[in-house]
């Protein structure tokens, strides 16, 4: 009996002391976030409306390696060292945060093609690490209080506090999920959305025109088509990524001649193309395309744009990058097999995060928060399928599979 009492009330001083460790760093880095979110809509708006602005871009690749330089920090690092800092508790260096804010804003206003979220794990690792040094520093709770800081930043962003939730905990180790982290990482995802909010993080108008079509045995596999569309275009994007990264590694070995050709680059093929909609995130191309509307090439120009841009140094993320090449492909897709391009669009988009990011689970919930659940069963089929057939394919080196895709017994 009194085992019994004192494993309840252990339980409970947990519950609390997790708790309000996710409420508070949530409110933290929902301040944050809010911030960082509204300075890089400032930089966006800025260079919109100053088109001459693009022609900097060098110069503000320069400016990014001189500070990275000037902190002591590879101009490599990036959400990769998060991820194997939660799995191995080394020390994530706290000058992270400073240096990736500045440095994605510095992309967004010349216009390099970049998101934001791998801005948003790496900002919200780092701050939610230096917090768990300065109350935890030499127990195993530190990864919680990382993956709460990464849950937080990634909430107020996006405005999705279950998926950010689950996608921390679900990209780490495909197959296996912290259970310890499950409670805290709600809790500061869910504050630090409330908290964005409250600041006035801008939220982005996401939405799906209902009745577009009821739900059957051909949009099963209209939906299922577009996941193996996302599939393969998960494997281009991921590999473009990385490998575009060695190549110009090796080609160009200085940091600061690499950034600058990449943005001449960039500078180069913009004037080329006469056109803005790959620079930056692209978010209004792909609210276009979930009206219906897209370029039917406009996914491939935007991996281009997005793999010259991060393999050559500019700061940013490739998860909005993403969206894009997902949406504009199942806009283009959904018109030649029969489907409403809008509907297409929102399961490109979602097809392309589950296959880029190993994250099903954490796909198909925002499916629903961004979009409802009207059509939930073809957002599933859609994030399976691609799931499923990119493989082993990731955006990140360090994570891993704890179980096979297909099994030890294949």
């Amino acid at each position: 009996m009194k085992r019994s009492i004192h494993a309840s009330l252990l339980y409970l001083w947990a519950f609390v002391r997790w708790m309000l460790t996710g409420i508070l760093i949530g409110a933290l880095l929902g301040v944050i976030g809010a911030f960082f979110a509204i300075c890089i809509e400032k930089a966006t708006h800025i260079r919109t409306h100053n088109d001459y602005l693009i022609w900097f871009l060098p110069a503000g690749g320069l400016v990014i390696a001189f500070l990275y330089r000037a902190m002591k920090l590879p101009l490599s690092i990036g959400t990769d060292e998060i991820i194997k800092t939660v799995r191995t508790q080394e020390r994530v260096p706290f000058l992270m945060a400073p240096a990736i804010f500045l440095s994605t804003a510095i992309t967004h206003l010349f216009g390099g093609s970049a998101g934001r979220e791998g801005a948003a794990l790496q900002l919200g690792g780092a701050i939610g690490a230096a917090v768990g040094d300065l109350t935890h520093p030499k127990s195993d709770s530190r990864r919680i209080f990382e993956l709460c800081g990464m849950a937080a930043l990634f909430s107020a962003l996006f405005g999705t506090p279950v998926t950010a939730a689950i996608f921390v905990l679900e990209i780490i180790e495909v197959g296996r999920i912290n259970s310890r982290a499950f409670l805290p990482c709600f809790a500061s995802s869910v504050t630090a959305s409330l908290f964005a909010k409250l600041v006035g993080a801008p939220e982005e108008p996401w939405n799906l025109a209902s009745g577009l079509q009821s739900v059957g045995t051909v949009s099963y596999l209209e939906a299922a088509g577009i996941g193996v569309a996302c599939a393969i275009m998960a494997i281009v994007f991921c590999v473009c990524m990385h490998v575009g990264g060695k190549y110009m590694k090796k080609l160009i070995k200085n940091d600061y001649l690499r950034v600058v050709s990449g943005g001449l680059v960039i500078v180069a093929l913009s004037l080329v193309l006469r056109t803005r909609d790959y620079n930056g995130g692209g978010m209004h191309v792909i609210f276009d395309a979930l009206n219906g509307k897209a370029v039917p090439w406009a996914f491939l120009v935007k991996t281009l744009f997005t793999m010259i841009t991060l393999s050559c140094g500019f700061k940013g993320g490739e998860i909005v990058p993403s969206f894009f090449v997902g949406a504009t492909m199942g806009c283009t897709l959904a018109g030649l097999i029969g489907m409403p391009p809008a509907l297409g669009a929102a399961l490109g988009l979602i097809g392309m995060f589950s296959g880029i990011t190993n994250a099903p689970i954490a796909a198909i919930i925002m499916s629903v928060e961004l979009f409802g659940a009207e059509y939930l069963p073809l957002f599933g089929i859609a994030a399976a399928v691609a799931f499923m057939l990119s493989g082993h394919f990731s955006l990140y080196h360090a994570q891993l599979f704890t179980e096979p895709q297909l099994g030890h017994e294949e």
